[in-house]
């Protein structure tokens, strides 16, 4: 879980027309909120100095309910709105509106001292619903597998399981962690351990991405080309949600996010940019 806070800048430095009181509250996907928002939102106070930023990155499922329970301008989600969430919004008078943000690639990742470098899809699949529990069943030293895995509250958490694990439940052995950066120190220090993480954290210390072999046998490693052209199996959009079209504040920060600038930062976090993604 985590909290950013951008102080107001003193009245001195104000260089538009924002007010004490251009504050906007950004709540959800800790896939976007612990790197990606907070470094955008620090460029965007550069050009709009007095804004705060209120960023609490807790899981996508807190950003979809935040928008729902109007605690927050902007919600993060790495995953769509389910149709329970939207039909709950829609009964209080909201309508989510959903704007991709960037592209993103869900890696598979095992200790640096693995001998592993690649597993199939079945095997993914069978890994993380505990179907084969040692790592001899797929090529690695005898040991049992330590799954680490976001928790329930996760966009990441539910686009897993129906990205890799055809909509069964997680192994009964598997550790629930609050974050990216969680899950990717937890399998650095663990010479079992195997998580997943969006591409913005693999370049972790201590750990070392699997290449995934598809269904046509050639085994991909996730980053910009292969999620723009799907050949990525674990490819999927990030999006911010708002009430409605986004107006004033909000919608300035939305358009910043998807301009050329706000990309650009994408990129360089490690998320794969709108304007290079079909």
């Amino acid at each position: 879980m985590k909290h950013i806070l951008f102080p107001l800048l003193a009245a001195a430095a104000f260089a538009t027309s924002a007010t004490a009181a251009d504050k906007l509250v950004i709540k959800g996907s800790d896939t976007l909120g612990a790197k990606l928002v907070p470094q955008v939102a620090e460029a965007f106070k550069a050009a709009n100095p007095g804004v705060v930023f209120e960023i609490a990155a807790e899981g996508s499922t807190t950003g979809i309910a935040a928008i729902t329970e109007g605690t927050a301008q902007i919600g993060m989600s790495s995953r769509r709105p389910k149709t329970t969430e939207e039909s709950a919004a829609l009964a209080k008078g909201v309508t989510l509106k959903k704007t991709i943000v960037a592209f993103d690639g869900i890696a598979v990742i095992v200790n640096e001292k693995s001998p592993v470098t690649q597993l199939t899809l079945r095997q993914v699949e069978q890994i993380f619903t505990g179907d084969v529990t040692d790592w001899s069943a797929v090529g690695g030293n005898p040991g049992p597998f330590s799954v680490y895995t976001r928790n329930t509250a996760s966009g990441t958490y539910s686009d897993w399981k129906e990205l890799a694990m055809k909509k069964r439940d997680y192994a009964s052995s598997s550790q629930k962690m609050a974050g990216n950066e969680q899950i990717a120190a937890e399998v650095a220090k663990n010479p079992n351990g195997i998580g997943y993480v969006g591409l913005a954290y693999t370049r972790d210390p201590g750990i070392k991405v699997v290449a995934i072999v598809n269904s046509d046998g050639k085994a991909t490693l996730p980053g910009s080309e292969t999620v723009r052209n799907h050949s990525y199996p674990y490819s999927r959009p990030t999006f911010f949600l708002t009430n409605g079209d986004p107006t004033g504040l909000t919608a300035k920060f939305v358009d910043f996010m998807i301009s050329a600038e706000g990309q650009a930062i994408a990129e360089k976090v490690g998320f794969v940019p709108l304007a290079t993604a079909k």
